[in-house]
């Protein structure tokens, strides 16, 4: 699944490309995402002038004089800046026209989101997420505060949307392992130091992460079509009998959460 540093690489490649574009266009394919794409959606978009791309956990928002349009990418989905007349593949499910390009959206598993919220409100899936882990006001001294008497595990913890945003299975496993936490370990049982280490951890992997473009698994390719490789340099998610990089010893594997977790029994304590 996109995670936060693949959703942010989407960003960052739409971004400049589009933004003061104007919308000549909407072709809906497929409409029966996880939940359906509007089919008011032509009305919305236009003539309409995309102004700003941002993101918010793993949502993308294209802000329009009208409102917003919210793209969660799902498990598989990608989103690619194309020549407008460039023919459509089996999952191209969604194309947002610009003159002679082309934002489509390719979703193999049809688990995506591309909806629509008006100027006046807020979408529900955005009223309750958590803090941005890149953001100023994420640092170990806030990390310590929101844990207090909280006994889940470590990596469950990081997870949770509602608490930090944006922060999936790959790097929760790859943060503790740099910050040298047990996955296990309850939150409330870390102090302010242990806590400012997982803190500048995560923003460290998540930059790190960026900076190569996120990790291709699966499907997932910025929005030129080119893979990241971040994957290239993982400590401990999916190395699983494979000997840990810093010390030697195996890396083990356990199911958390109904996910694999990844870690090095020696170096995480």
């Amino acid at each position: 699944m996109p995670e936060l540093p693949e959703v942010e690489t989407t960003r960052r490649g739409i971004a400049p490309e589009l933004e003061g574009q104007q919308v000549t266009a909407v072709l809906i394919r497929n409409g029966r995402l996880r939940q359906p794409v509007p089919a008011s959606l032509a009305q919305h978009l236009a003539e309409q002038p995309l102004q700003r791309v941002r993101r918010r956990a793993k949502y993308l928002l294209l802000d329009f004089p009208a409102g917003s349009l919210l793209i969660h990418l799902g498990m598989s989905g990608s989103l690619r800046i194309v020549p407008a007349d460039q023919p459509p593949e089996k999952h191209d499910h969604v194309d947002i026209v610009f003159g002679a390009r082309t934002l489509r959206l390719r979703d193999p598993r049809r688990f995506g989101l591309v909806l629509w919220q008006d100027g006046e409100t807020e979408h529900p899936l955005l009223t309750r997420l958590g803090i941005e882990p890149l953001s100023d006001g994420f640092d170990g001294a806030w990390l310590h505060r929101a844990s207090r008497g909280r006994r889940t595990p470590a990596k469950l913890f990081i997870m949770d949307g509602s608490i930090v945003v944006g922060i999936g299975n790959i790097y929760a496993s790859e943060s503790l392992f740099r910050a040298g936490i047990d996955p296990t370990t309850p939150m409330d049982e870390l102090g302010l130091r242990r806590c400012t280490r997982l803190a500048s951890c995560i923003r460290e992997t998540l930059s790190d992460a960026l900076a190569a473009g996120g990790s291709t698994l699966r499907d997932f390719v910025s929005s030129t079509g080119t893979p990241g490789y971040f994957q290239q340099s993982y400590f401990v998610y999916g190395r699983d009998g494979e000997p840990c990089r810093r010390c030697g010893t195996l890396i083990r594997k356990r199911i958390m959460g109904q996910r694999a977790s990844f870690h090095c029994p020696r170096c995480q304590r």
